[in-house]
């Protein structure tokens, strides 16, 4: 009888955990729909305004329970909830891909600027990139979900990049990560001459993109 009662006990605290992880999950799916919202919003407006989309394309993703759970022991964190929600600003992560990189920086002032909207984080690879060659401007934001008797402050990574800058990222994380284990000196040299080359036309696409514009101003 000791031994139904332990199991029935340890069985009603792993539900319980796992209604709170589920609850918690649940949240984190709230933010990125909240904060699609607001993107796909400003992207409309300058389309209006400007005759100008400044987002090509909207990536979310949850964190898997796996990727969770690898990163707090990564950390040295305790495996639980509180640890989760402190410890961690990635489980909710938006990729946002702009046309040029002047789009860049006006998606993440415009969505930073909101009222609703809390900056916790802001890393510009973009001007200071990483040594691999990697170019992002990353952003940890804290916005409100609003449930049925309380409100939650939840946090979520957004990740604003070019089309170039996200075509070379995705590459480079599947021949580091899903390739061979280690990866030799050459050919992280070779990818970091990419990266180099991917931002000058990055650059000169913005450029052209400009006198386009101007071209059209002096017509009319």
């Amino acid at each position: 009888m000791e031994k139904h009662d332990s199991a029935y006990l340890a069985f009603e605290n792993f539900e319980g955990t796992l209604r709170q992880y589920m609850a918690q999950m649940q949240l984190y799916d709230a933010a990125i729909k909240e904060i699609k919202t607001k993107l796909e919003i400003l992207d409309n407006e300058f389309s209006i305004k400007y005759d100008h989309n400044p987002i090509h394309n909207i990536k979310s993703r949850l964190k898997s329970p796996k990727s969770i759970m690898e990163k707090l022991i990564r950390r040295d964190l305790p495996l639980t909830l509180e640890s989760l929600k402190d410890g961690m600003n990635d489980i909710a992560g938006i990729r946002v891909i702009c046309n040029y990189l002047d789009d860049i920086y006006h998606i993440a002032d415009l969505l930073t600027g909101q009222d609703d909207v809390k900056l916790l984080l802001r890393r510009d690879y973009i001007k200071y990139p990483k040594e691999s060659g990697y170019r992002s401007l990353h952003l940890v934001i804290e916005v409100p979900v609003f449930l049925a008797e309380r409100v939650e402050n939840v946090k979520c990574e957004v990740q604003i990049r070019t089309i170039a800058m996200d075509f070379w990222a995705t590459l480079e994380h599947q021949l580091k990560y899903k390739g061979t284990s280690e990866v030799s000196k050459e050919l992280l040299e070779r990818l970091k001459i990419c990266a180099e080359a991917i931002t000058e036309v990055d650059v000169e696409m913005q450029e052209i993109h400009k006198d386009i514009l101007k071209e059209r101003t002096d017509r009319e």
